[in-house]
């Protein structure tokens, strides 16, 4: 059976895709791919079963394209829809480990800032300064970047996720934590502050292959030169073992390139700039 699609459909519109994703689904189409749609805030609310209605009975293995789960909601996903025989070709203990970073810190650690991750339990207050300072040693004295095992609040970043020293740390992912709230995943991550140069790059991999090494999509019109060689990206993404992933890499100050995040590829933006139809013509060409 041929690859499908499973986009979020549009909240005013459930029976169309998302707006977001609507050139998308519109390049699976042309290419003879098969859609369907699932409703996000359904996902969100803990309601699988009702999130894949619209999903054909025997719909078959396919790919998610859609806004960002926690690990457990997708895992409610798979399940659901595995009740309906389709098989999302990103497992749940795949999308995990290339969606939260312990996951994949192991097989990037020589790519990456030098990194310590700090597991929470949901609604566990910020760890104490001792706890924080033991865990940041050997990371440097140039200063520290804090988030959590997904996002950060590089937007408030003198507030809540720079800390220009070790003194500093403590309120700074005190802060980090308060305003993450509910919203925090997994546990608090420090890592070593680099300085870098120029724009970011997010590089799209399916089996260990790039399809597509664009701009970052938080800035679509800002280009630059990438990496000449991506070999040992390459091996990292093929010892990480998941299939559909990307790669942000940015140039240091030392004209060396750094991976600063990995992705699941499903729940990774496609920059506006960049033709949908090539990641719709990769996905469809993968098999299942």
């Amino acid at each position: 059976m041929t690859v499908g699609v499973l986009f979020c459909s549009d909240p005013l519109r459930p029976r169309r895709a998302d707006p977001h994703f609507a050139a998308q689904a519109s390049a699976v189409r042309d290419r003879d791919g098969r859609v369907a749609l699932v409703d996000h805030d359904a996902l969100e609310a803990g309601r699988a079963g009702e999130a894949v209605a619209r999903v054909p009975d025997g719909f078959g293995p396919a790919w998610y394209r859609g806004w960002m789960l926690r690990a457990e909601r997708y895992a409610e996903l798979e399940e659901a829809l595995a009740a309906r025989g389709c098989r999302l070709l990103t497992g749940a203990a795949d999308y995990r480990r290339a969606h939260e970073l312990p996951g994949w810190l192991p097989c990037f650690r020589e790519l990456t800032p030098r990194t310590a991750v700090l597991p929470m339990e949901p609604g566990e207050p910020a760890p104490d300064g001792r706890r924080l300072a033991l865990s940041a040693a050997g990371l440097g004295e140039g200063g520290l970047v804090v988030k959590d095992y997904v996002k950060s609040r590089k937007h408030e970043w003198l507030e809540a996720c720079y800390a220009p020293d070790p003194e500093a740390l403590t309120r700074v992912a005190a802060r980090f934590v308060e305003l993450q709230g509910e919203d925090l995943t997994g546990g608090l991550v420090v890592r070593e502050f680099e300085h870098f140069t120029g724009a970011q790059l997010r590089v799209w991999w399916l089996d260990g292959e790039p399809v597509l090494t664009g701009p970052h999509p938080d800035s679509p019109d800002e280009t630059t030169e990438g990496p000449g060689d991506l070999g040992g990206v390459r091996a990292a993404v093929r010892a990480l073992g998941v299939r559909f992933v990307t790669t942000d890499l940015v140039r240091r100050a030392d004209g060396v390139w750094r991976v600063v995040e990995v992705g699941d590829g499903q729940v990774s933006d496609w920059p506006s700039t960049a033709d949908p139809g090539v990641l719709a013509g990769a996905l469809l060409a993968a098999g299942g």
